[in-house]
């Protein structure tokens, strides 16, 4: 996955100060806009259109093991993968957390899964 950077730099603003009674006169200030745009991949936009598409119950599979993983528990336990979601394991949505973060209920427990390591499920794929 490749991400490429386009920038814009426009031309510098001068911000000039009133002439009236200052005590002290304030130096004039240049302010340049910079402006970035991503220019992601098509491969990127389609996981990105079809993971806008994931809603609960939605089959997913694991595409890399997540180093750590977050039980889903109302306490939640950190641990290191020690083998436990493995790449190519199923499981299903059971809800969205913030930052990209979903509770995906596989056949060992429900975990806290970054939306990096999976994708949604497409049975036309594998077929």
């Amino acid at each position: 996955m490749s991400l490429s950077l386009s920038c814009a730099i426009t031309k510098p603003i001068s911000k000039f100060h009133n002439s009236f009674k200052y005590q002290q006169q304030k130096p004039n200030t240049t302010v340049t806009l910079v402006r970035c745009e991503s220019k992601e991949s098509s491969e990127e936009n389609e996981l990105l259109e079809k993971r806008s598409k994931l809603d609960k119950g939605s089959p997913v599979i694991i595409i890399e093991a997540p180093k750590m993983i977050k039980t889903a528990a109302s306490v939640p336990c950190l641990r290191v993968n020690s083998g436990l979601v493995k790449p190519g394991d199923v499981g299903r949505i059971v809800s969205r957390k913030p930052k990209d973060v979903w509770a995906v209920r596989l056949s060992i427990g429900t975990y806290l899964i970054d939306g990096k390591y999976f994708k949604p499920l497409d049975l036309a794929e594998y077929s």
